[in-house]
């Protein structure tokens, strides 16, 4: 899943120290025009997922058409996921100084350039470079497509936006899964690529067309005096940074997020293939079912979570633990190959990691004011790809020293999740108690703000 990020409004906003209380404009309605306007930038998402995990597929494809081993293949990912990472805070500043529209073109260009030039690659080099291009135009659309539900929705429905676009880019995945697969045996790499690339043209044009950043009537304030300005990147980046929610919510979504990722993305056709002996259609339908899981986890996770705000810590923590679990047993497997069945309840179990890496917005969320939450998403949203990089570069670097011994590769990832689970325990009281302290005060606030 690939990746998501909170909502950047609210009913109001305080300055970066709590301040002032500015109004922001009454609630846009929603609506059908709404629902089109906001379901243009959800399918640039739904593309930009499609080419992100479009390398889960094609990672044996990749390693024999460029004549490249397990290190280098890893590579391409932890590049294209170093400049994701890398960007999540500049974009959230972007989308707050542009709109979602034009960092939403931006987005689609760059993607698309990418994918046309991954498809055209004749040398490691200039494959490297595309998917680079690819990440960087993927990193401005998940903040987006949130901003612009904010802006055509009424608050109430934020968390049931954020919801449907992370499905939506999960149905993204499937395409990876299902049709590109498919497509690479039956066409080859060029055509293949080459064809999904000319779906970012498709949603260009109908984005310049259609595509609006808010209704009529609806249009934000100004930026107050203390928001722009010398030194308001550094005061915005430093203030997210001291709250607790933010960190708690960065090492929630380091400690989820990657082991479905790094599956995903790169390193789960081959372990299925190479080292649990399936063929290539059976690793594909495993693939499939760790993305029909994480849809189906989704929706029950945040009904949960809108219901029993205190599930979130449990949630996100029961998650680790059954995923290390799973690993544990799968990789001590006594013989050559695991069960099927063991792979099958694997492969659900991995479903569970992306709707726990949204908790981590959760806690953030409430941790700062409106006007920081596109800033401390973008911290959140760093700490899941951070923790991919790692254990995609760990496992090659481990395939290659160990002659495709995939059990010690995989071994990288326990790793990992006892760092980002120490870091969870030691920052949860913490956070709840500044949470607390936040909601007194703002109700203190709302009660003294002239109407």
């Amino acid at each position: 899943m690939s990746a998501g990020t909170g909502a950047a409004d609210g009913a109001g906003s305080s300055g970066i120290g709590g301040g002032s209380v500015r109004a922001l404009p009454a609630d846009p309605p929603g609506g059908a025009r709404a629902m089109a306007v906001w379901g243009i930038g959800v399918a640039v998402y739904f593309v930009a997922i499609t080419y992100r995990t479009s390398l889960g597929v094609a990672g044996l494809d990749a390693a024999e058409r460029f004549h490249i081993n397990a290190s280098a293949l890893s590579t391409f990912s932890i590049l294209q996921l170093l400049v994701y990472a890398g960007m999540q805070i500049p974009v959230g500043l972007l989308v707050d100084r542009l709109g979602a529209k034009k960092v939403l073109t931006m987005g689609v260009v760059l993607y698309t350039v990418g994918q046309f030039g991954f498809a055209l690659s004749s040398s490691y080099s200039m494959a490297l470079g595309s998917r680079a291009l690819l990440g960087c135009g993927d990193a401005l659309t998940f903040i987006s497509v949130l901003r612009l539900g904010s802006r055509w929705f009424p608050a109430r429905r934020g968390p049931m936006i954020a919801q449907i676009a992370a499905l939506v880019g999960m149905a993204g995945n499937l395409v990876s899964t299902l049709v590109l697969a498919r497509f690479l045996h039956s066409f080859g790499w060029t055509p293949t690529f080459v064809a999904s690339a000319a779906g970012g043209i498709v949603v260009l044009i109908v984005l310049l067309v259609f595509l609006k950043d808010h209704p009529e009537g609806f249009a934000p304030p100004p930026p107050a005096a203390e928001n722009v300005g010398p030194g308001f990147v550094r005061r915005q980046i430093a203030a997210a940074w001291r709250e607790p929610g933010t960190r708690l919510g960065m090492w929630v979504h380091f400690t989820t997020q990657f082991p479905a990722m790094v599956f995903l993305l790169l390193w789960g056709l081959p372990f299925l293939v190479e080292a649990q002996g399936l063929s290539r259609g059976t690793a594909g339908e495993l693939l499939t079912l760790v993305v029909l899981s994480n849809m189906a986890v989704g929706l029950v996770y945040g009904q949960v979570i809108a219901r029993h705000h205190a599930a979130r810590m449990p949630l996100a923590l029961g998650t680790v633990l059954a995923t290390a679990l799973m690993w544990v047993i799968v990789l001590s497997w006594p013989g050559d190959h695991a069960p099927m069945g063991l792979l099958i309840t694997l492969c659900a179990v991995l479903g569970a990691c992306g709707p726990a890496s949204m908790i981590g917005f959760d806690f953030a969320r409430p941790a700062n004011p409106p006007e920081r939450l596109g800033t401390a998403s973008g911290i959140v949203n760093m700490g899941g790809f951070t923790a991919s990089m790692t254990t995609l570069f760990a496992i090659g670097v481990l395939l290659d020293a160990t002659g495709d011994n995939y059990r010690i590769a995989f071994a990288s990832l326990f790793v990992v999740e006892a760092l980002g689970l120490s870091q969870m325990l030691r920052l949860r009281r913490r956070a709840v108690r500044r949470e607390r302290e936040r909601l007194v005060v703002s109700r203190v606030e709302a009660v003294h703000v002239p109407a």
